[in-house]
């Protein structure tokens, strides 16, 4: 019973708080009079969803299921894939990751615009971004995982006879999975911030990214709120799901008992 109970306060506190919030906002903005142009009511946010429900349909697909996701899943995979390799050669680890965390440094604002050049105003440049920005946190996670695994139980896997491809399928992957799940969550908030801010240096006629610097233009703030509460709330979603995925495959960590 008290599970349930736990369970129920966990999504009721914030919830609540955000509500809060929201009703603070709007009694702020009445109160001192603010000015639409500089912070518009969550009810005029609000009103700006409603009508332009259409356009920001357009703008959520053109960024996140067109560009962020595409590269999250590019991003991820050559991650994954290369810490594979890293691992496998040591010489790789030494010489490889030094170099991977100068790339790893760049400046997204200086990668967008090159992107752009290289893979047009469309959905593609945005990927590209947002592969390169989620690549480095997957090899590192994944990296970190695959030496997870403590000396007893890889010497467990010798006594065995177990070679390097079994040891690394029934232990070493298993033992890195909540490291990878921790370089998704680390994307899923990287590659939304990635695949709207590529859009600043071209796109087309619609994505979120587009939307905030042409209304921001316009001063039509109300509709840059919207968009940015909709990245929000795409981000939050994108982190629970990856979160909700990990609590079902790694059931079996200590960090999910209890």
């Amino acid at each position: 019973m008290r599970q349930k109970d736990t369970q129920f306060e966990r999504i009721a506190y914030p919830v609540g708080f955000g509500l809060l919030v929201l009703v603070l906002w709007e009694i702020g903005v009445h109160l001192f009079n603010v000015s639409p142009a500089l912070l518009p009511a969550p009810s005029a946010i609000g009103a700006a969803i409603a009508s332009s429900a259409a356009i920001l349909w357009g703008d959520w697909v053109q960024t996140v299921l067109k560009g962020a996701l595409n590269g999250i899943w590019m991003g991820s995979l050559a991650g994954i894939a290369l810490a594979l390799v890293v691992d496998r050669f040591v010489f790789l680890k030494r010489g490889l990751m030094p170099v991977a965390n100068f790339f790893a440094a760049l400046p997204i604002v200086g990668l967008a615009p090159i992107m752009v050049m290289w893979f047009g105003f469309d959905w593609h440049s945005k990927a590209a971004v947002v592969a390169i920005m989620v690549f480095f946190p997957m090899l590192v996670n994944t990296l970190a995982g695959l030496s997870a695994a403590d000396t007893m139980q890889r010497d467990l896997m010798r006594t065995y006879a177990a070679g390097h491809v079994a040891t690394l399928m029934k232990l070493r992957i298993p033992a890195a999975l909540p490291f990878v799940f921790t370089g998704l969550k680390i994307s899923t908030t990287l590659a939304l911030i990635g695949a709207i801010v590529a859009e600043y240096f071209g796109s087309p006629i619609r994505g979120m990214g587009f939307r905030i610097t042409t209304e921001m233009g316009r001063l039509a703030t109300d509709m840059v709120w919207a968009e940015i509460f909709i990245s929000a709330l795409t981000g939050t979603a994108l982190y629970g799901l990856v979160a909700l995925i990990e609590k079902r495959v790694t059931f079996w960590h200590p960090s999910h008992r209890g």
